[in-house]
C-alpha cells in the first residue's frame, strides 16, 4: 500500500497515479507515489519495464551512502532501466510513443570543462538516478532527456536493455585500458561488473581472459560465460604472494592489464603484483573508500593505474554488441520480481544475500 492507503496503479481523479520504491531509511523501502516533473520540450514519458538492482542500491539501503554519496531524505531508488515511450515533448524528433528504449541514467551540465572536453561522465554537477538527491527510475513512468533515450534494436529485450548500464562500466573500462586483440587480460572478482567487464574484454578481442574470486558458484558463471580460466582466491593479505604465483600460471603469458572489479586492497594489492611490468591496472570497483597498496614496487615496474568512473557515449555500443550477439547478458539475469511491496522487498533482499544472484531485475 503507499501513502494514504493507494494501492499501485490506482486512479486518482481518473489519472493513474505513478508509483515508485522509495528508499525511506535503512532497510525500508516503500512503494508511495511519486510526482513527476512536467514534461520540458526536449524530454520524454517512459514507462518503466525493466529496471535491474545494483550494488549501489544495496549499499544505499543498507546503510544510506555510497562512497561519498549520503542519503539525507528519501529518495526514489534505481538506475539501470528500460522502458516503452509514452509521450514526447514538443522539440522531440527522434522517438515516438511505442518506441522501447534504453535509459542513460546520468544528465550532466554540459557547460563545464569535463563536458566540453567529451568525459561529461566527470561532471561535477551530474544528476544521477537514485544519486542523493536526484530520485530514481523504480516507478511506473520517469520523466527523462530524450538524447538520453536510446531505442532498442527489435532482437534487442527490454531486460537487455536495463543490462545496458552496469554493461557499460565494463566497457568503459576497457576502453579506459585500451584493449585490444594483444591485450591479455586478469578480472578480480566474478560479480556483475566483473562479468560484464570480462564480456567487454573479450568483445574488445582479448586473447586470454583469466577471472579471479573467492567464490566458487560466480567463478563457475565466469566459466561459462567464456573465461579462459579460473582462480579461487583467499580474503586473507597474507595469501597474495602464493595467489600471485597461481594467477600468472593460469594466464600462461605475461598479464597485460587488470582490472580490479571489486576493489579492496587485497585485489588492488594483488593486480599491482600480478600485471607485467609496463602493463596497467584498472581500478572500477570501489569496495573501499581508502587502500593501502604496494604502489612503490608497481611503479618502480612502471605499472600504470587508470582510474574508472561510470561511463561515457556507450550506450550505442552497448546496443550494438547486443545486436549483433558479440555480447549476452541474458545468463547474467537470475532473479526475476514483479512491483509490489512485497516483491520489492524480497529483490532487495535477494541481491544483498549474493549467493546465486548475480542480477536481480524487475519486470514491470
Amino acid at each position: 500500500m503507499g501513502k494514504g492507503g493507494m494501492s499501485q496503479g490506482e486512479k486518482k481523479d481518473g489519472e493513474e497515479v505513478n508509483m515508485a520504491a522509495w528508499l525511506m531509511g535503512v532497510n525500508t523501502l516503500k512503494i508511495q507515489p511519486f510526482e513527476l516533473p512536467s514534461l520540458g520540450p526536449y524530454d520524454v514519458l517512459v514507462r518503466m519495464k525493466a529496471v535491474g538492482i545494483c550494488g549501489s542500491d544495496v549499499h544505499y539501503l543498507k546503510t544510506l551512502r555510497c562512497a561519498d554519496f549520503v542519503v539525507k531524505e528519501p529518495m526514489v531508488i534505481g538506475h539501470e532501466c528500460a522502458g516503452v515511450i509514452e509521450k514526447v515533448g514538443s522539440e522531440v524528433k527522434t522517438l515516438v510513443p511505442g518506441d522501447r528504449v534504453a535509459l542513460e541514467p546520468g544528465i550532466s551540465c554540459w557547460r563545464c570543462d569535463h563536458c566540453k572536453g567529451g568525459r561529461y561522465n566527470l561532471c561535477p554537477e551530474m544528476k544521477f538516478f537514485a544519486t542523493p538527491p536526484v530520485h530514481g527510475s523504480l516507478a511506473n513512468q520517469v520523466v527523462h532527456p530524450a538524447d538520453l533515450c536510446f531505442k532498442l534494436p527489435d532482437n534487442v529485450s527490454l531486460e537487455e536493455g536495463a543490462m545496458c548500464e552496469p554493461l557499460s562500466v565494463g566497457l568503459h573500462a576497457c576502453r579506459r585500458a585500451n584493449i585490444g586483440p594483444e591485450t591479455n587480460v586478469l578480472i578480480m572478482g566474478a560479480g556483475p561488473i566483473g562479468l560484464v567487464t570480462m564480456l567487454g574484454a573479450r568483445a574488445f578481442g582479448a586473447p586470454r581472459i583469466v577471472i579471479v574470486d573467492v567464490d566458487d558458484y560466480r567463478l563457475s558463471v565466469a566459466k561459462e560465460l567464456g573465461a579462459d580460466n579460473i582462480v579461487k582466491v583467499s580474503t586473507n593479505l597474507q595469501d597474495i604472494a602464493e595467489e600471485v604465483e597461481k594467477i600468472q600460471k593460469a594466464m600462461g603469458t605475461g598479464i597485460d592489464v587488470s582490472f580490479d572489479c571489486a576493489g579492496f586492497n587485497k585485489t588492488m594489492s594483488t593486480a599491482l603484483s600480478a600485471t607485467r611490468a609496463g602493463g596497467k591496472v584498472c581500478l572500477v570497483g570501489m569496495g573501499h573508500h581508502e587502500m593501502t597498496v604496494p604502489l612503490t614496487p608497481a611503479a618502480a615496474r612502471e605499472v600504470d593505474v587508470v582510474g574508472v568512473f561510470r561511463y561515457k557515449n556507450t550506450w550505442p555500443l552497448c546496443l550494438e554488441f547486443l545486436r549483433s550477439g558479440k555480447i549476452d547478458v541474458k545468463p547474467l539475469i537470475t532473479h526475476r520480481f514483479g512491483f509490489s511491496q512485497k516483491e520489492v522487498e524480497e529483490a532487495f533482499e535477494t541481491s544483498a544475500r549474493g549467493g546465486t544472484a548475480i542480477k536481480v531485475m524487475f519486470n514491470l
